[in-house]
């Protein structure tokens, strides 16, 4: 298999996954949380942060590696799609850092009604960039 194709399937599954994650994520789990009950919350949101870690930091890696090095090796033909794809995952990378961290941040202390509501609504964003990205992935993985 070519290089690119490779490549393009890499950043395919891993944008197919993390759509998945993200969508579980926004619709089961964060809401979710509110029930956990003050006492153990602290040890839930710790656990949480270590679990969810495993999985979506290599997944949100290697999908920005696999798309940073598909716009550098699209042609003129992919490179809107490319570029599409790269600014979605810019507005994915400065939300989770500058909306969802704080958050989890703020939440790791216990219980906080505001921040966990924060959390939720500022999710919608990551949410709906991913799955944007779907179709944008399979137009790169679809060769021309």
């Amino acid at each position: 298999m070519p290089a690119v194709t490779w490549l393009a399937a890499v950043h395919l599954v891993s944008t197919l996954l993390m759509a998945g994650v993200i969508l579980f994520v926004q619709i089961v789990h964060y809401p979710l949380m509110a029930g956990v009950g003050r006492d153990g919350f602290v040890a839930y949101e710790a656990g949480h942060g270590r679990r969810t870690g495993l999985v979506v930091i290599p997944l949100m890696t290697t999908e920005l590696a696999a798309a940073v090095w598909l716009w550098v090796s699209a042609g003129p033909a992919a490179r809107p799609v490319a570029s599409a794809g790269l600014a979605l995952l810019a507005v994915i990378w400065l939300t989770t850092a500058g909306l969802s961290v704080p958050c989890h941040r703020r939440l790791s202390r216990g219980f906080d009604a505001d921040a966990h509501r924060r959390l939720v609504a500022s999710n919608w964003i990551r949410t709906l960039c991913w799955l944007a990205r779907v179709p944008v992935a399979l137009l790169l993985a679809v060769p021309s």
